[in-house]
């Protein structure tokens, strides 16, 4: 049957209802997008600017195909009567198609059309180093091993970008826009640092290694403080953040993570770790839920100092350079609580992305509808079948996990239960217990994160004895936290909770950050080279 408008669907079931999460904090939302950006962006789509292609008029009408002239034109249809948008004429908002294999020429034809991903899909922290030689080269000082800074008041920030255009909104020619590894770093504020963080936490670690090892070149510097970066990481990814969306118990159960103290070997060759359709357009996006419209500037004693609105700086890191907001963020995002992670979503990015000044802008979750039929997911209804529940011939056999208000509207919505967007049916279930997803999205993100792991040869707790960290190595990746990054990458904090993707209360108190007792630091001396033991590790020969 015809399928109702995205942007209908987001307004009828995705209102903005605000409520906090009572655990959990900004950074909790924000690393989500870094691991997001690290596994997938769509070819031909850009997440940070106005596209290329317009299908939509000036005045915000839908053109006919001969007028916008491209066959990747798929505007997202807005209702006449739209709360925010028919106050501006608006009847179009600007869609275009992800490239496929069939538009590169590289399909038979016969085969359905595959989108493309445009980074690697492995969790290697390609949103700092690049997804290319060429790109990876260039971000590099070539010296010491170090990444590319620029230093202002004393203070080491990312290199200016190559064509600022293309992917800032800056309002000033001397406002900063940065490069990085991943042409999205700079869209939000708090996504931006967290990048800022990264890469300062690469070149700590990297003069710390060449304080070790003065014989070592900067190649050997590069990969080792490369390696140990990506290690710490993937660590922090399972076993700190990964564990508040699945469940500890999940992830044991289904071989994402371990109790063990030694290394692990799990490597399958036979397991493809690309990233899944079904995850990067449908089941991660879930999580857009948790973003908050206004992002607090906190101080060192943990009040609140200003706020700053989404919607005015995206695309605008200059912000995070004033005053002392690197670190009026950085606390921001560990002191902050999240958005509640439910079928609720700021109006800042369902009538407001991307807005650039003007009184309205985009609706990501709107957008978010349109790629899963872009892309061609399955219904919701065969992934729930996928996932091993029962598949709907009803709209009231969804009432397993989505609420009776909620069928009402999907069954006003869409002709037949098979019509059911992934990204939508998903978004509306009840979370499993400990966990912070319902059934269906549990299912793909830890088939997605299993496959991650076990089908990545260099995944950082292999015991390869090729590729593998020394077992006391391990154990100090293995002290790795979120908290730790924030107090050796910021400017001026002093004072961090141990678990900071979990609000600050008498279970999780500030302590100072020179306490490694509570929050453990990483002892790079076990990287003292003596007699070769790195030669054709990791790089040189395989």
């Amino acid at each position: 049957a015809k399928l109702p408008g995205s942007r209908l669907v987001s307004i009828v079931l995705f209102p903005d209802v605000p409520k906090n999460d009572p655990v959990w904090t900004l950074s909790t939302m924000q690393w989500g997008q870094i691991i997001t950006h690290d596994m997938s962006m769509a070819m031909g789509t850009t997440q940070a600017k106005a596209h290329a292609i317009q299908c939509c008029s000036q005045d915000g009408q839908i053109l006919a195909p001969e007028q916008h002239g491209s066959s990747l034109c798929f505007p997202i249809t807005i209702p006449p009567d739209d709360p925010v948008y028919s106050k501006f004429h608006q009847m179009c908002m600007n869609f275009v198609r992800s490239t496929t294999d069939i538009e590169l020429g590289c399909s038979a034809g016969h085969e359905p059309a595959e989108q493309l991903v445009t980074v690697t899909h492995y969790m290697d922290a390609s949103l700092l180093y690049g997804s290319s030689p060429d790109l990876a080269a260039r971000l590099r000082e070539g010296r010491g091993g170090r990444m590319l800074v620029e230093f202002r008041d004393g203070r080491p920030w990312p290199p200016a970008a190559a064509n600022k255009s293309a992917v800032c909104d800056t309002q000033f020619d001397e406002e900063p826009c940065y490069q990085f590894g991943d042409v999205r770093g700079n869209q939000n504020p708090q996504l931006t640092v967290l990048q800022i963080v990264f890469l300062r936490e690469h070149n700590r670690i990297a003069n710390t290694l060449g304080h070790i090892n003065p014989h070592w070149d900067d190649e050997t510097l590069y990969q080792e403080t490369r390696r140990i970066l990506i290690a710490e990481y993937q660590h922090i990814n399972y076993y700190e953040w990964l564990p508040i969306f699945l469940g500890t118990k999940n992830m044991l159960k289904y071989g994402l993570i371990y109790d063990t103290k030694g290394h692990i070997d799990d490597y399958k060759d036979d397991v493809d770790p690309s990233t899944l359709n079904g995850h990067a357009t449908a089941g991660f996006r879930y999580f857009h839920s948790a973003i908050q419209g206004k992002l607090e500037l906190i101080s060192e004693e943990r009040t609140i100092l200003g706020g700053l609105r989404l919607s005015d700086f995206l695309n605008r890191p200059g912000v995070i350079e004033d005053d002392h907001n690197m670190d009026h963020l950085c606390r921001g995002l560990s002191t902050q609580p999240e958005e509640n992670i439910d079928p609720f979503f700021t109006s800042e990015i369902t009538d407001f992305l991307f807005r650039n000044g003007k009184p309205f802008g985009r609706d990501l979750r709107a957008t978010d509808i349109q790629r899963g039929r872009d892309h061609g997911l399955a219904s919701y209804n065969d992934y729930r079948h996928f996932c091993g529940l029962p598949k709907a011939h009803s709209f009231h056999d969804f009432s397993d996990f989505i609420s009776a208000e909620n069928i009402e509207k999907l069954a006003l919505l869409y002709a037949h239960p098979d019509d059911v967007d992934l990204v939508v049916g998903g978004s509306l279930e009840a979370h499993v217990e400990d966990t912070l997803s319902g059934p269906t999205f549990l299912c793909l993100l830890l088939e997605q994160f299993y496959r991650t792991r076990v089908g990545d040869r260099f995944f950082y707790e292999t015991g390869n004895h090729e590729l593998a960290f020394t077992p006391e190595q391990l154990n100090e990746i293995r002290k790795a936290s979120f908290s730790r990054l924030m107090c050796d990458n910021s400017d001026h904090i002093y004072n961090m909770q141990p678990r900071g993707f979990e609000v600050i209360s008498h279970k999780n108190q500030l302590v100072p950050c020179d306490d490694t007792h509570t929050i453990p630091a990483i002892d790079l001396s076990l990287w003292k080279d003596v007699g070769g033991y790195h030669e054709g590790l990791f790089y040189g020969k395989k």
